[in-house]
């Protein structure tokens, strides 16, 4: 049996990969879960995680920013391990999205 190598997947992310770790939440078919952002960039993130999914899953994902608020991106699932965590390619971000990413990948610099 050969091993598939995740890291050769064609949807691999190519954008520099900015680290950060911030506590989400995010929801797929199987309801809402708690995760942590370990990485991000303008096109996607990786969430480290327990939950299930399966590849090709659309899920949202929220991102707290103040007084409880969140913001609410919707992603692509393009890579899973179990018990690890899932990758995620953000789909239909509108501009005001966008520039919450922006600033936010900003505001980590050259971590």
């Amino acid at each position: 049996m050969e091993i598939e190598d995740r890291r050769k997947n064609p949807d691999r992310r190519t954008d520099r990969r900015y680290a950060l770790n911030i506590d989400i939440e995010w929801e797929g078919l199987v309801g809402r879960q708690r995760g942590s952002i370990s990485d991000i960039s303008p096109l996607g993130c990786f969430i480290l995680c327990s939950g299930e999914v399966e590849n090709g899953e659309t899920i949202k994902i929220f991102i707290p920013i103040a007084d409880g608020m969140k913001v609410q991106l919707w992603g692509e699932v393009v890579n899973h391990v179990f018990e690890i965590g899932v990758g995620v390619k953000f789909i239909e971000l509108n501009d005001s999205q966008k520039e919450f990413l922006n600033k936010l990948i900003e505001s980590l610099g050259d971590n």
